[in-house]
């Protein structure tokens, strides 16, 4: 197998032409020869013919700090996507290696911000206000924009700590920016309390402040991003679902448009919407406004309750599907061969300023 496949992200013809049952058993093998020295996390979007290897599956901060706590792992192939392996190789340690199966695997919401447009952004938005501003991001960003939000004097967040972040940077600054996901941000702002007319936009594309206004009044700036998933739950879907299943209940994840956020019956992150329907009374009937893989999976741990996805026309992550189970075992005969391929490698000064960023978060909402 040559470097230049590995480097270059294509996957051999032999793993096309491979058994499903013939790769299964491999992986299987593999991880058994290499013990404890191999980690594999999943996250919960990702294919059940990959999961079913993952040693620890859930959100993507918690597998980076899982995968830093297990210190016999020297190899962890994070089924994932680009920016939750960077977040991974920042929190490990120089002796472990992050690989991601496949380097396709991108996220189209972190892919919405670049370090480019937010030094431009920032300096402009100086300009109109000042310093007055304190930078947050999502953890769905690349290590760059953690790194700027660091060396800024912000932090990350969580769609589970995003109500206590948020409110902890307006007690550092009367403004804040929200990068990259507008919905979260503005639902968020909104359940603390911020009215919606104090929220403007900015376009990375247009490098313009979109705000009708006085903008003083201003104190939520919202990176015009947005998770592609997420945003196709529509209030069109809720309204023919409550027209056709007013027994059912609407639970979505906050990237959804704030419209549709406010006509459902709850909202929170993947964990919290896992474990509201663990908690459910049997026989309840729900809608799940989130990731197809994981309504799936969810449907099916969950058969004593009727479970369906709010929009019944909805893909799985495309891109999260770039891991599948040939990606998987190719990135696992790689390193079993002692070949170096797909590693995921942050620059010492970009992981420690995302790790302050990281640090701010874990000190005041874990």
């Amino acid at each position: 197998m040559a470097l230049t496949e590995l480097v270059k992200g294509m996957l051999p013809d032999q793993y096309r032409q491979m058994a499903q049952e013939d790769m299964e058993a491999r992986v299987r093998e593999i991880k058994k020869e290499m013990g404890k020295s191999l980690f594999i996390p999943g996250h919960h979007y990702q294919k059940d013919e990959v999961i079913q290897f993952a040693d620890a599956v859930g959100d993507s901060l918690q597998l980076a700090q899982v995968s830093a706590a297990n210190r016999e792992a020297e190899h962890i192939v994070f089924c994932g996507v680009h920016f939750m392996a960077e977040t991974a190789d920042i929190l490990t340690s120089e002796k472990q290696t992050v690989y991601l199966p496949d380097m396709r695997a991108g996220c189209s919401m972190a892919d919405m911000a670049d370090i480019y447009q937010t030094e431009r952004a920032w300096t402009a938005l100086q300009a109109l206000f000042g310093d007055t501003m304190i930078p947050l991001t999502y953890v769905n960003s690349t290590a760059a924009i953690k790194a700027f939000t660091g060396r800024n004097g912000g932090s990350c967040v969580t769609s589970s700590n995003a109500r206590s972040m948020v409110e902890w940077a307006f007690t550092e600054k009367p403004r804040i920016l929200f990068l990259p996901d507008q919905h979260l941000g503005r639902n968020t702002a909104f359940d603390i309390g911020v009215p919606l007319e104090e929220m403007a936009v900015w376009n990375p594309i247009t490098d313009t402040l979109e705000y009708e206004g006085d903008i003083e009044k201003v104190r939520v700036i919202l990176w015009k991003g947005h998770c592609s998933v997420h945003e196709n739950f529509t209030v069109a879907n809720i309204e023919e679902l409550r027209r056709t299943r007013p027994d059912m209940k609407i639970i979505v994840h906050p990237e959804c448009r704030r419209e549709v956020v406010a006509l459902a019956d709850d909202n929170g992150s993947t964990k919290y919407i896992i474990d509201v329907i663990e908690q459910a009374e049997p026989g309840t009937a729900w809608a799940i406004g989130t990731e197809m893989n994981l309504v799936k999976r969810i449907m099916a741990q969950h058969p004593d309750k009727e479970i369906v996805s709010l929009n019944p026309n909805m893909c799985p992550c495309l891109t999260m599907n770039r891991i599948d189970l040939p990606h998987l075992l190719w990135s696992l005969e790689t390193i079993a061969e002692g070949k170096s391929g797909n590693v995921i490698q942050v620059d010492a000064r970009t992981a420690q300023e995302a790790k302050w960023s990281l640090d701010r978060m874990l000190a005041r909402a874990y």
